[in-house]
C-alpha cells in the first residue's frame, strides 16, 4: 500500500509510522530522514538543500519533491511505502500525485491523526529535559509555544486534509487512547480502502 500520515504536533505520527509500516511491511520514510541522507551523502539535491539550508531559507518544493521521487523509486518501496512529513503543503501533495502517475502508481490511503487541541497541548507541554540534573521544561514545549506551532500546522499543512477528502483518500482516525488502539484503527481504515481500490480497479 501507498499511504501518506497526516496530523498536528504530538498526534504521535512517529510512533504510529513505524508501528503501521512494519505491519504492512513497508518502509515507513520521514522527509525528515530523506534531507539527512542526501546532505549527509553529498547527492547533487542534497547540496542544493544544504545551500538553501545553509542560508537560513525554506529549500524549494521542487528540490524536496525530488529527494522523495528518489526514495519512493528505490526497491524497498516498490510494493509500498508509509510518508511521515510530507507532503507539507497543498503543491507538494500535486507535485507527489504527478510524481508517482509518471511511474504508474497513486495512493491508496491518507490517514489523518485527530486529536484535540488541548490534548495535544497537554501532550507536547507535560514534556521535560534533564539539566544538570533537574528536569525542566523545554523551551519549545511551553503552552503559548505549543499553541503557535499548532496554529502554525493549521495554517500551513491541515489544508491538506480538504485536498485529499475531495480525491477520496482521507480516513481520519481518532488518535487518543493507548498505541496499540490507535493502530488498530488505522488498520481497519486502511484494509477499507484497500477494498475500495480492488472494487474500482475490477469496475
Amino acid at each position: 500500500m501507498r499511504v501518506v500520515m497526516l496530523g498536528p504536533p504530538g498526534a504521535g505520527k512517529g510512533t504510529q509510522a513505524q508501528v503501521i509500516a512494519k505491519e504492512l511491511s513497508i518502509p515507513a520514510i520521514s522527509t525528515g530522514d530523506i534531507f539527512r541522507a542526501n546532505v549527509s551523502g553529498q547527492t547533487e539535491l542534497g547540496q542544493q538543500a544544504k545551500s538553501y539550508m545553509d542560508a537560513g531559507d525554506l529549500v524549494p518544493d521542487e528540490i524536496t519533491v525530488a529527494m522523495v521521487s528518489d526514495r519512493l523509486a528505490e526497491a524497498d518501496a516498490t510494493d509500498g511505502f508509509l510518508l511521515d512529513g510530507f507532503p507539507r503543503t497543498i503543491a507538494q501533495a500535486e507535485q507527489l500525485r504527478d510524481s508517482l502517475a509518471e511511474r504508474g502508481q497513486r495512493l491508496d490511503c491518507v490517514l489523518e491523526l485527530v486529536v484535540e487541541t488541548d490534548e495535544l497541548v497537554r501532550r507536547l507541554s507535560g514534556r521535560r529535559m534533564l539539566v544538570d540534573g533537574v528536569w525542566v521544561q523545554r523551551g519549545d514545549d511551553k503552552p503559548e509555544t505549543v499553541r503557535h506551532r499548532l496554529d502554525v500546522y493549521r495554517a500551513q499543512t491541515a489544508p491538506l486534509s480538504g485536498f485529499y477528502e475531495s480525491a477520496g483518500l482521507l480516513a481520519r482516525i481518532d488518535a487518543v487512547g493507548a498505541v496499540d488502539e490507535v493502530t488498530q484503527r488505522a488498520l481497519a481504515a486502511l484494509r477499507e480502502a484497500e477494498r475500495r481500490t480492488e472494487q474500482s480497479d475490477e469496475g
